[in-house]
């Protein structure tokens, strides 16, 4: 990379102030909505082998196959539920990890939180997913189900939500949740703390020179680079937990088992290799889904006159 002006920004949203803990949060919307929903048929393919290994013998078979059979709108099947869920997510995810990088930052002081940046960034990042999930889960449960159900689940969005509300009542939105925390929170952990500290290492180690010695451009191509490593460090971490989110929102479970005994037996069942299936198409998934997610969310935030996402 070539040296070019300084990069300065301008805004009258002030850093760490309410409007700017919105903006992040509608950053988080478009970089989070918009590229799951455009990831929703290598998701589908990757949900469907988990649920039967089987079903496919790999993601590209997988989509020929749909492709062929279902035409276009069956590759996009449960993305509706998925654009609304990982929209909410993503609101929640971006604009809560920044408030409380934010309050920790003032809880232990300047010079605590310069010393310990990447615990920082892994309890602020851990804190935000957790709130966040309980908007994730409903809609993660409905994708799940229409993505994976041997016939249609419901003709609908609303239709899904009322089938699954009648049949297992205001838990069978939230019967994964605990799964999920297993999947997202050690995830988003990831993704925020390997970011910041890819970004920062790109620029003293790689580059040489401060972040703010590169045009806008510039430092969003280091953001996409970050954020594809970042992102291939997420799918592995988080695997085994998105497996059993995918098994367990696809079967019923007996009456009076509760989630944990239901979550055991779907792990008996698997094995400690079956947990690991669908992990190569997941990694070209999530890879490609941070990197994106990043460079939307920074693009965001330079067209709003905003810095870019670590480096600092």
């Amino acid at each position: 990379m070539t040296q070019s002006k300084p990069f300065i920004a301008r805004s009258t949203i002030e850093v760490n102030s309410p409007r700017y803990f919105m903006a992040c949060g509608m950053g988080g919307i478009l970089a989070c909505g918009t590229t799951h929903f455009s990831m929703t048929p290598i998701d589908m393919i990757k949900c469907r082998i988990q649920v039967d290994k089987k079903a496919y013998t790999g993601i590209f078979d997988g989509l020929r196959k749909v492709a062929a059979k279902e035409g276009v709108k069956g590759l996009f099947l449960g993305g509706t539920p998925t654009f609304v869920g990982y929209s909410l997510q993503g609101m929640g995810k971006y604009g809560f990890y920044e408030f409380f990088k934010y309050t920790y930052s003032n809880i232990v002081g300047e010079r605590a939180a310069s010393r310990y940046k990447t615990s920082l960034y892994l309890s602020a990042s851990a804190t935000a997913e957790f709130f966040t999930d309980f908007m994730l889960c409903p809609m993660e449960a409905l994708k799940v189900r229409m993505q994976t159900a041997a016939t249609p689940f419901a003709s609908s969005f609303a239709g899904g939500l009322a089938k699954i509300y009648q049949r297992e009542g205001i838990n069978g939105f939230y019967k994964g949740l605990v799964p999920l925390w297993l999947r997202q929170i050690p995830y988003t952990m990831v993704k925020f703390a390997s970011f910041e500290n890819i970004v920062a290492g790109i620029y003293t180690r790689v580059l040489g020179k401060p972040k703010d010695s590169y045009s806008k451009s510039q430092q969003l191509a280091v953001t996409f680079a970050a954020g594809y490593m970042a992102g291939i460090l997420c799918a592995v971490v988080s695997h085994p937990a998105d497996t059993v989110v995918s098994k367990l929102n696809n079967v019923v479970k007996e009456q009076g088992q509760g989630t944990a005994a239901a979550v055991a037996g779907i792990l008996r069942g698997l094995g400690f290799k079956g947990v690991w299936t669908g992990l190569a198409p997941r990694i070209f998934m999530i890879g490609t889904l941070t990197a994106m997610q990043w460079f939307v969310y920074d693009t965001f935030k330079v067209r709003m006159g905003l810095p870019t996402t670590g480096g600092h």
